[in-house]
């Protein structure tokens, strides 16, 4: 049904999570670090799903989601002992859609597996409106995901290009952190609404002046583009 990363660095906990996921009818490639997850990444395009331990040797599951998170929009589920509230906020900061924490239900992850999955496609069915959007001497060009100033190209991850796109297609109209959580990160996302500030802060540096000048904060609710 589905090609999964399983990362952790405890075999029997790999092996736990491959053999309920085989039996959905999942095919499960599995790395005992961080560094072998990245490059299972890097070679496999049609992943679907990611499953990571955080404390794990080379590199932690934070910086594998990160690194994920800036070049695909896949569902990321992070499977931790770590239950503080402090590591889930660093989770879902780091781009992860779900944060389980050990010991888990095995029936449990296997329904949160089948949610994610089926977020992610319809994620993908969606698409984008292939016609340009231009504000001022910003382009955005949805079917091909890019995004130019005055003819420059601007690198920008796909969740910062997506809520580029979002606001862009109707200047002045506020849209609420919560109702870009549902939008993008879907209605399951259980993570703080302060990602959304992260990823709209980052968005405006990238962006320099044009963001600076057009994206605007509407406090206490969320953000718009200016349409002045």
């Amino acid at each position: 049904m589905a090609k999964i990363l399983v990362a952790d660095d405890e075999q029997l906990i790999r092996k736990l999570i491959g053999d309920c996921l085989t039996k959905d009818g999942h095919e499960v490639l599995e790395a005992e670090n961080g560094e072998i997850a990245l490059n299972i990444f890097e070679k496999n395009k049609d992943l679907e799903l990611a499953l990571l331990d955080i404390m794990m040797p080379e590199v932690d599951g934070w910086e594998v989601c990160r690194k994920i998170r800036e070049k695909s929009d896949m569902p990321i589920m992070l499977v931790s002992a770590r239950s503080q509230d402090f590591d889930q906020i660093m989770g879902f900061e780091s781009g992860a859609d779900d944060y389980v924490t050990k010991p888990f239900s095995l029936a449990i992850l296997s329904k949160r597996v089948d949610t994610l999955l089926k977020r992610g496609t319809n994620l993908k069915r969606k698409g984008d409106d292939s016609d340009y959007i231009v504000i001022d001497n910003l382009t955005i060009k949805p079917s091909s995901h890019e995004v130019t100033i005055d003819g420059a190209t601007v690198e920008l991850t796909l969740k910062e290009f997506k809520i580029l796109t979002k606001l862009c297609k109707t200047p002045g109209r506020v849209y609420t952190r919560d109702a870009l959580l549902d939008e993008l990160w879907g209605m399951d996302y259980t993570g703080d609404t302060r990602t959304v500030d992260s990823h709209v802060a980052r968005l405006r540096t990238k962006l320099g002046e044009w963001g600076l000048k057009n994206i605007i904060t509407v406090y206490g609710t969320g953000y718009k583009i200016n349409d002045k």
